[in-house]
C-alpha cells in the first residue's frame, strides 16, 4: 500500500480482500445449502403381484420412465423406500438420496447436487481466480522491489518472505482447484454429472442430457433453482412401527439380500443368480421359492441333532427358526 503510488497499492488489497469475502460466501452457500435432498417414505410403495402362479407381493427393482421423449430406468432404494427419479442416486455418506447427484465432497461436508452445484463451481472458479491473482501482485511486489533498489532478484525475494510463501501456497492450490475448474467446465458443456462421468461414459455413447453447449450452461447458470422439498425447522412426528414382512403377505424387497454398494455397481446377489435359473425352468423370478428336498435336508438334520443329544456349536443360534418366507411357502406347498 506504500510502495505502489496513486492508490495502486489501496486498490490492489481491496481487490483481494472483497475477493476473499466472496469466496467464503460461496463456500458457505455451498455446504450450508439443501443440495436436493428427496425426502424418503415412511412406508414402501404398493408391492405389485408378478403373475397368477406366485403370490408373495414384490417390488420390481427397476422402473422405466419417459422424460422428454427418452427412457431412463429407475432404481428402488431400500434405505428410503422409493424409486430414484432420473439422475438421482443414494449418497453413501449422507445416507440420502439426491436429485442431480454430482458427488459429495468431503471439503466443504456436503453433496454436490442439483441445487448447490452451480455455487461450488463458482467458489472453485473463483478461488482458482484469487490463487493466479494473488500469485501474480506477489511476483509484481518482488519485481517493483528489485527495480526501486536496483538488486538481484534473489536479494528482494529476501526482502519479502511473506510474498515467497504465498507464492508457493497459491502455486500449489492453483493446480488442484484449477484443474477441477476444467473438468467441471467440460461436464457442464457436456451435461454430464462426475457420477454419471465416472460410471457410464456418455464419451463412449450418446448422451441423453446433452442440449448442446449454450442450451448446457443455460440450464446450470440462468435456470431456476428449485425449491427444496424439506422443511428443516418442522418439528418430528412420531411415525407408527412398520408391519413385519409376514404381516403384509410375504411382501419381498427387491434389492432382499444385498447391500446398496452391490446394487450400485451391478453385482450379481444370489436372487438374482436364482432370477436367472428360475426363467430358464419355468419363467418365475422369486428366489425365495424352497424345493421340498431342502425342506427335507433342514428337518432331517435338526432332528438328528436333537435325538444325538450334540452340543450346538453355536449358542447364540440354539433356538432356531426358519425365516417367515420359508414358513409360509412350505405352508403352501403342503
Amino acid at each position: 500500500m506504500i510502495d505502489f503510488s496513486d492508490t495502486w497499492g489501496l486498490s490492489i488489497v481491496s481487490v483481494a480482500v472483497v475477493f476473499t469475502i466472496y469466496d467464503l460466501i460461496l463456500l458457505m452457500l455451498t455446504s450450508g445449502r439443501d443440495p436436493g435432498i428427496v425426502p424418503r417414505n415412511s412406508h414402501p410403495p404398493q408391492p405389485e403381484v408378478l403373475d397368477g402362479t406366485s403370490q408373495t407381493p414384490r417390488l420390481p427393482r427397476v422402473k422405466e420412465v419417459e422424460v422428454n421423449g427418452n427412457i431412463f430406468k429407475v432404481k428402488y432404494c431400500d434405505t428410503c423406500m422409493l424409486y430414484r427419479p432420473p439422475r438421482c442416486s443414494h449418497c453413501s455418506i449422507c445416507n440420502n438420496c439426491v436429485e442431480r447427484f454430482d458427488h459429495h465432497c468431503p471439503w466443504v461436508g456436503q453433496c454436490i447436487a442439483q441445487r448447490n452445484y452451480r455455487f461450488f463451481f463458482m467458489f472453485v472458479f473463483s478461488t482458482t481466480l484469487l490463487c493466479v491473482y494473488v500469485l501474480a501482485f506477489c511476483c509484481v511486489y518482488i519485481k517493483k522491489i528489485k527495480e526501486s533498489e536496483d538488486i538481484t532478484i534473489w536479494k528482494a525475494m529476501l526482502k519479502t518472505p511473506a510474498s515467497i510463501a504465498l507464492i508457493i501456497y497459491t502455486f500449489i492450490c492453483m493446480w488442484f482447484v484449477g484443474g477441477l475448474t476444467g473438468f467441471h467446465l467440460y461436464l457442464i458443456s457436456t451435461n454430464q454429472t462426475t457420477y454419471e462421468n465416472f460410471r457410464y461414459s456418455y464419451d463412449r455413447r450418446s448422451n441423453p442430457h446433452n442440449k448442446g453447449v449454450v442450451d448446457n450452461f443455460k440450464e446450470i447458470f440462468c435456470s431456476a433453482i428449485p425449491p427444496s422439498k424439506n422443511d428443516f425447522r418442522a418439528m418430528v412426528t412420531r411415525e407408527a412401527p412398520m408391519p413385519s414382512r409376514s404381516a403384509v403377505g410375504g411382501f419381498v424387497s427387491p434389492n432382499m439380500g444385498r447391500g446398496n454398494d452391490e446394487i450400485e455397481m451391478r453385482r450379481k446377489g444370489v436372487w438374482a443368480m436364482a432370477e436367472h435359473g428360475a426363467d430358464k425352468n419355468g419363467g418365475n423370478d422369486e428366489r425365495f421359492h424352497v424345493n421340498d428336498d431342502e425342506l427335507g435336508d433342514i428337518r432331517t438334520t435338526t432332528d438328528d441333532d436333537e435325538r444325538s443329544g450334540r452340543p450346538n456349536i453355536h449358542p447364540r443360534h440354539s433356538s432356531w427358526e426358519m425365516s417367515p418366507e420359508v414358513v409360509a411357502l412350505a405352508a403352501r406347498r403342503t
